[in-house]
């Protein structure tokens, strides 16, 4: 099952790295910026897909998901104490993301992009990230959680 997890981490961050989300950022992106994107893709997967898991196995994918980023930091080059600290604001990031986009279908534009920018440092003139994350949660309502737990796969958001 582990292997799943690992293809479903790095299908999530396939996704993270499309150049094109990072185009509206007010400044150069960073490190942050590219992890709280890929907290909201994280979000938006869990938000789809919480009705065809267990309760167990959604546990065992936040834990793997959240020890590969824990693993990420490290690389990045952070200590012991600096990592804790990291992890431990990003997971509390990572739960007000999944609170704010629990109604992201019911927002106007103008409130996604709100709810965005509240997150990360964006032009809010541009409705670039939210278009897109509508589009992502559309591609995941439209596939199963089977598809993310193959190899990489070729995603057309």
């Amino acid at each position: 099952m582990k292997k799943d997890y690992l293809n479903i981490y790095n299908n999530l961050i396939k996704l993270t790295r499309n150049k094109n989300l990072y185009m509206d950022l007010k400044n150069n992106d960073t490190f942050s910026d590219r992890l709280i994107i890929f907290l909201f893709h994280f979000g938006f997967f869990l938000k789809i897909y919480k009705d065809e898991v267990s309760k167990k196995e959604k546990q065992e994918i936040f834990d793997f998901i959240i020890r590969q980023l824990e693993l990420s930091i490290r690389e990045v080059g952070y200590g012991d104490v600096s990592v804790n600290k990291k992890m431990k604001d990003y997971v509390n990031l990572f739960y007000s993301i999944l609170g704010e986009i629990e109604n992201w279908n019911n927002f106007d534009k103008a409130k996604k992009i709100l709810l965005i920018s509240n997150f990360i440092n964006i032009d809010k003139e541009s409705d670039l990230i939210s278009n897109y994350f509508d589009k992502y949660c559309l591609f995941l309502a439209n596939n199963t959680l089977k598809n993310f737990t193959k190899d990489i796969l070729e995603l057309k958001i």
